[in-house]
């Protein structure tokens, strides 16, 4: 076996994993159009993608119907999302896998047009204003992002109650656990970073205040689920979204320890130079690595992402720098990644342009290597 440590069981929280290459939670953009529920497509692709043993976290899924930006995407709102997440799990079961959802709302990163004409929310009125970043709108044009409405005091409670019922509606779904996603540039890290949040109440100003809202749906999560079968996602040093503390040392050093406190199933890193959300390649040169940073503060399980080979993957586990390395691009086009990395056989490359949106191609007609 060339890649023996990530081959090497793993326990996270009540399930035995019987190895450590995972599937990175991939937004793809192919939920019925109208009810943003999952369908049998759906199904399909995560059962190929399902192993015994093996850990799935399926795609951002907003906790509400202001928390979307794209079209497309699966919720987990509404019965009708709950019964289509439901075939997605069964197809995952019935291969002997273990499957989280990540549970989402992407704040700023959004458009009008997916609000009935309402502006979308964030920590404090503040644009995203990276150069060449544009919001897609609901029928799939291209527009500029608009001022966000800063949520009051009150509202923000209403988010945390989101998250527990997507928690909840995940459970019912027949998740093996959730995940919180607190990366990105979402909602979550907007109230993170102080480039995006200028609020004055107990939400803003400190970081103490910047992390609580991301602490609380967390501890929403685990009212429901109970510690073990809750993960959280990181992305320190991260600028997808126009994010990026000026700073990142001090809020994330809080942050990661304050999580360590909570005995959760997994901490869930993505990498910097890896940080982006899938429209394009990003490799960025002399960058920290997130999981060499923090893996001395955290004493749970922890999982990174970001452009990972075999090799690299590897020497990550056998270093002792990660317990799980999450593959996203290379797992879209290589439905059996584990066997493929286990024997060492060829890896699909894979076709960014069938990422989003679209049917079968690019999504469930990637092939199993013949063997």
């Amino acid at each position: 076996m060339k890649f023996p440590a990530l081959f090497r069981p793993l326990q996270v929280g009540p399930y035995k994993l019987a190895h450590r290459v995972a599937m990175a939670p991939l937004t793809r953009m192919r939920a019925e159009r109208e009810s943003f529920s999952p369908r049998t497509l759906n199904a399909e692709y995560y059962g190929q993608r399902a192993t015994k043993g093996g850990l799935i976290v399926a795609e951002a899924s907003p906790v509400l119907s202001h928390g979307r930006g794209n079209p497309a995407t699966p919720g987990i709102y509404t019965d009708a999302q709950i019964a289509g997440w439901r075939k997605v799990t069964d197809a995952v079961h019935a291969k002997g896998g273990i499957i989280f959802l990540q549970l989402w709302h992407v704040g700023r990163v959004s458009h009008s047009s997916f609000h009935d004409g309402e502006l979308p929310v964030s920590a404090s009125a503040i644009p995203i204003k990276a150069e060449g970043m544009k919001a897609m709108t609901a029928d799939g044009k291209i527009s500029d992002y608009e001022t966000p409405r800063a949520l009051e005091t009150e509202e923000v409670k209403g988010i945390v109650e989101a998250f527990r019922q997507g928690a909840k509606n995940a459970l019912a779904a027949g998740f093996d656990g959730v995940e919180i996603h607190g990366a990105n540039g979402y909602l979550l890290e907007q109230f993170l970073q102080s480039r995006s949040n200028q609020r004055t109440d107990q939400y803003g100003g400190s970081i103490e205040n910047r992390a609580r809202l991301l602490l609380e749906v967390t501890q929403a999560a685990i009212d429901v689920w109970g510690a073990s079968r809750v993960g959280v996602r990181l992305s320190p040093h991260g600028i997808a979204n126009d994010s990026g503390e000026p700073d990142p040392m001090p809020l994330y050093t809080h942050v990661v320890k304050a999580l360590d406190r909570l005995d959760l199933a997994y901490l869930h890193f993505i990498e910097p130079r890896s940080s982006g959300t899938g429209r394009a390649d990003v490799h960025w040169e002399n960058v920290p690595s997130a999981m060499m940073l923090f893996r001395p503060l955290y004493s749970g399980v922890l999982m990174t992402a970001g452009g990972f080979t075999g090799e690299s993957a590897n020497a990550a586990i056998a270093d002792g720098h990660a317990d799980i390395i999450a593959f996203g691009r290379i797992f879209i086009s290589n439905p059996d990644l584990p066997r493929r990395l286990e024997h060492d056989y060829p890896i699909t490359p894979y076709n960014r342009a069938t990422f989003y949106g679209g049917e079968e191609k690019g999504y469930t007609d990637y092939p199993e290597h013949a063997s």
